[in-house]
């Protein structure tokens, strides 16, 4: 498959059929994606796999009551196949950027960072990995972190990391609930470029 037609054709799945994934499959697709850039060659994102039979504990540790009451994609993402938790490690990047031949940037502490490189190496990486899974004909939901974070890594057993965003992986069912922001009026992809003519 080009990769056009999988940047055109990719959608965010949140209803899986319950097909686990191979597990040492999925693994060796975490290490090709982590071939991503990274800044400084920093290698601060790591990834961690985890199979079907962990979904129901890495959600009850992502959300609380209220929102397993509510939501519509509850009972899609549990019979997700496999998970990717996507973290940073973000004293690697202001190690590198310590050392000698990267000092004079002046990024050896986190206030420095205008744009957080390894939010920027994480979310490469996570792209490079959904590409690898469309390619294979799974299906991928990201499940952005913004409440939980610190629940879901000491579940995990993770320690000096910051949660990315985790990939929900598997088969679709067909019986996705279409996301209400698909309905919104948005600028299309060739309406966002802009060719620049400066002065």
């Amino acid at each position: 498959m080009e990769l056009r037609d999988l940047l055109e054709g990719r959608r965010m799945v949140r209803s899986f059929d319950g097909t686990a994934v191979d597990e040492a499959w999925l693994d060796e697709c975490c290490a090709v994606a982590l071939s991503a850039p990274t800044a400084g060659n920093s290698a601060g994102v790591r990834m961690y796999t985890l199979g079907a039979n962990d979904v129901e504990a890495y959600l009850g540790a992502a959300t609380d009551e209220s929102w397993r009451q509510r939501s519509r994609h509850l009972q899609g993402l549990r019979r997700a196949g496999a998970l990717v938790l996507v973290t940073a490690r973000v004293q690697d990047y202001l190690a590198r950027y310590s050392e000698a031949d990267k000092a004079s940037s002046g990024l050896s502490t986190r206030s420095a960072w205008p744009i957080p490189y390894w939010h920027t190496d994480a979310a490469m990486a996570a792209m490079a990995l959904i590409l690898l899974l469309e390619e294979s004909h799974w299906r991928v939901a990201l499940w952005g972190s913004f409440r939980y974070c610190d629940e879901v890594l000491r579940w995990a057993g993770i320690e000096g990391e910051e949660l990315f965003a985790t990939l929900f992986v598997g088969r679709g069912d067909g019986r996705d609930v279409p996301s209400p922001s698909l309905a919104r009026c948005a600028a299309t992809p060739a309406e966002r470029v802009r060719r620049l003519r400066p002065m």
